[in-house]
């Protein structure tokens, strides 16, 4: 039996637009053109209007999006790629694919974005030289500060590839993600805010030659019909996955704005629960419940609603019980997983991930979500947090304050 409030609904959403998506499909499918045709020409373009850069080129995942980029730049063995670790294992893992060296920076405890102030340290440790890129993740849909990672990277003449596979629509300081780097990826992911029916990706850019490249880097480092001019791969955007993409791409910015609103009920309900306090970094057990963050320049599309609180595996698995389904992203940071102990990295080496891995909680939020669901989830919170504070009344017998 599935939740009654999932972390996400992709049936309510495809029964909103059922006719037009299976519309797309049998056109496709009349026409027999799978690979590259005019459907994908028509998202590219698409995409790049909406992330403001003047190329857009389809790919097979937004995994394969951070790889080409790496690839396109010349980025491999003997360089260094600063990312951070509190994020999706394909955008360590590209940089590793690619021949390079992730080096894992920690993050911003309120946005849990790359910190600056963390990238500025690490190039001062590291030989001058060796790392050629930043690769920014702009987390649940809010952009890093890419005021600061842009004017770092000018400094120390670093490339800026942005992952902005969770952050589609978003803006920082007016500019669009995917248009600050020298390249942004994106992914089509079904769950994403811009879902396809499987795996899909897309590389932004503004620049001609590199487009020119990457558009030869997914079809095998081909230039023409059997001349390759580079070691590419086989990475291709169906034309069956840019038509259902092309229908939902008329929706998304109705689909943003919604998830914009729901994110503000949500916020406004757990104030007036007394759970949260809006100036709050961490969780405390007066407000245990930390609110995402928005930094001022930022335009957060809300991919995710994700809480800082304590007791998180005890709160997911009371809300499972209710029929609320929660999800962490993500419980062990990059530096931390087996595939990348070559690196040496260790516990302690980035804090404020690790206590974020410890911590972050993502409740349900899509656009069809109902006001009624979200607050039986702050409801179900505030009812778990006041059993725990009863729990722990009875074994000490008193209420420490602080």
């Amino acid at each position: 039996m599935g939740a009654k409030i999932p972390s996400v609904n992709l049936k309510l959403q495809y029964r909103s637009i059922h006719h037009e998506v299976n519309a797309a499909i049998e056109k496709v499918l009349e026409r027999q053109a799978f690979i590259l045709g005019p459907e994908v020409k028509e998202l590219e373009e698409a995409v790049a209007e909406s992330q403001a850069c003047s190329h857009a080129i389809g790919c097979a995942s937004g995994s394969d999006a951070l790889l080409l980029s790496l690839l396109a730049l010349g980025i491999g063995a003997g360089d260094r790629v600063l990312t951070p670790p509190f994020t999706f294992f394909a955008t360590g893992g590209a940089v590793a694919r690619a021949g390079a060296t992730p080096v894992y920076v920690d993050i911003d405890a309120r946005t849990f974005n790359i910190s600056p102030a963390a990238v500025e340290k690490a190039l001062a440790a590291l030989p001058a030289g060796s790392v050629k890129a930043i690769m920014p993740v702009h987390l649940y849909g809010q952009c890093a500060d890419m005021e600061a990672l842009g004017n770092i990277a000018r400094q120390h003449n670093l490339v800026l590839i942005e992952d902005a596979a969770q952050a589609i629509r978003a803006h920082y300081a007016g500019q669009a993600a995917g248009s600050m780097g020298v390249c942004g990826c994106f992914s089509f992911f079904p769950t994403k805010n811009l879902g396809g029916c499987g795996d899909g990706g897309m590389i932004t850019t503004n620049d001609a030659g590199l487009a020119e490249r990457l558009r030869s880097l997914r079809v095998h480092g081909s230039v023409k019909k059997y001349v390759h001019a580079y070691l590419g791969m086989n990475s291709r955007l169906d034309n069956l996955q840019a038509a259902i993409l092309l229908v939902k791409m008329r929706h998304l910015p109705a689909w943003t704005e919604a998830r914009q609103q729901k994110a503000a009920f949500y916020r406004q309900a757990f104030l007036e629960s007394g759970l949260s306090d809006p100036a709050a970094v961490y969780p405390s057990a007066e407000h245990p419940v930390v609110l995402p963050y928005v930094a001022p320049s930022a335009d957060h599309v809300y991919h995710q609603f994700t809480l800082r609180v304590p007791q998180r595996d005890e709160l997911s698995q009371h809300l499972a019980g209710q029929g609320i389904e929660t999800v962490v992203y993500y419980p062990l940071p990059l530096h931390l997983q087996g595939a990348f102990a070559y690196l040496g990295g260790k516990a302690g080496d980035c804090p404020e991930s690790e206590r974020a891995a410890r911590e972050v909680l993502s409740i349900p939020i899509f656009p069809e979500i109902t006001e009624e669901e979200q607050l039986t989830v702050v409801e179900e919170i505030k009812g778990f947090y006041g059993k725990a504070a009863k729990t722990a009344l009875s074994k000490t017998g008193s209420v420490k304050e602080g």
